[in-house]
């Protein structure tokens, strides 16, 4: 696999890279992120190797990200599929700037347009579900940005299933604009999302794209045993990058478990676990997984991208499944026992036609 063999997102015909550029680290305004020159580097040389699906959000950083890219961008802005999301509260003590509501969605989107220094936005998402808005506000104001010319396509992340499903359907009875990409937490740590969000994804032509890939560093191999039972944060600004882990549930005994079981495999293929863990992604069977890379250094970048030359051996690619390997939970391993597929199905075989 190389950065310029593109595939297309979900259902749609947009053409993107098989990795994308997460820039979240965009910015030094958290205190962890990468200054302005690592960052035109780590950009640079995503754009020259043939990457064109760059992800950021009005959040990011404190909108830093997007305004970095907007100087990146410059006379290059139409080779990049441009990412951003709306949601997350960007002035606090004002309940309408945060929400899924249709009023943060256009002042979002009308303040990323200036940020990003561009007239539209290829891939809106939703950043998360606020569990309020009404699924036909949401939908309908997406609809109308695509038919303003501000936005290309629509996309939602870190949403039920359930609530997803309902949405598209409903922008498809009505004739709005669907969602063509569903953006999840997606890796060896943190696999739960197999059981409802990618099959729902798969059925309805949702392209995927998964962040945080190496679970939050854990699957590096750079924290230990030492590293548990951390303080939680509430906030991501400030935070340091093991703070996050420990509050987003990725430092656990378990989660370092299968991170050993990586750091084993790199060091016997002689490669990063950086690149184990991303390789896994890349090389799953079933719904395809577009994983988002972030960087602080351009090493780490490079050291990321290698993960697309990696090959791994049937037996790791099992190991990994199996030590990895999450509960399906009801209904699915109902429906899988022996008596329950006898009574539906009785002695014949019935497969499902392509």
């Amino acid at each position: 696999m190389q950065l310029n063999h593109y595939t297309t997102l979900g259902r749609s015909g947009l053409r993107i890279s098989p990795v994308a550029l997460g820039t979240m680290t965009f910015g030094t305004d958290w205190g962890w992120g990468a200054d302005t020159g690592e960052a035109q580097r780590i950009f640079d040389a995503f754009l020259e190797r043939g990457g064109n699906f760059v992800d950021t959000a009005n959040y990011y950083t404190n909108g830093t990200s997007e305004t970095l890219l907007g100087q990146f961008l410059k006379d290059r802005r139409e080779r990049v599929v441009l990412a951003t999301k709306y949601t997350l509260n960007m002035q606090n003590g004002n309940p309408n700037m945060g929400g899924n509501h249709r009023l943060n969605m256009i002042r979002s989107v009308e303040a990323s347009l200036k940020r990003l220094n561009t007239d539209y936005i290829d891939l809106l998402y939703l950043h998360a579900w606020d569990g309020l808005t009404p699924d036909d506000e949401i939908m309908r104001a997406f609809d109308d940005l695509v038919r303003a010319g501000k936005v290309v396509y629509a996309g939602i992340s870190d949403t039920p299933a359930w609530q997803v499903s309902r949405m598209q359907t409903m922008a498809e009875l009505r004739g709005w604009s669907p969602f063509v990409a569903m953006q999840i937490e997606y890796s060896l740590i943190q696999r739960t999302v197999e059981s409802e969000l990618l099959p729902m994804a798969d059925a309805l032509g949702i392209g995927v794209t998964g962040w945080s890939p190496l679970g939050f560093g854990v699957l590096t191999g750079k924290y230990n045993r030492q590293h548990l039972g951390g303080e939680a944060v509430t906030h991501t600004a400030n935070a340091t990058r093991q703070e996050v882990a420990t509050d987003m549930g990725s430092l656990s005994d378990k989660n370092l478990d299968i991170a050993d079981h990586v750091v084993t495999i790199a060091k016997e293929l002689g490669v990063s676990a950086a690149q184990v863990s991303l390789a896994w992604i890349l090389q799953r069977s079933g719904p395809n997984v577009t994983p988002i890379i972030g960087a602080r250094t351009f090493s780490q970048f490079e050291d990321n991208l290698q993960a697309l030359e990696l090959v791994l051996p049937e037996e790791h690619l099992q190991h990994l499944n199996i030590i990895s390997r999450v509960a399906a939970g009801f209904p699915h391993e109902f429906l899988q026992r022996p008596m329950v597929q006898n009574n539906i199905f009785g002695d014949n075989v019935v497969h499902k036609s392509r």
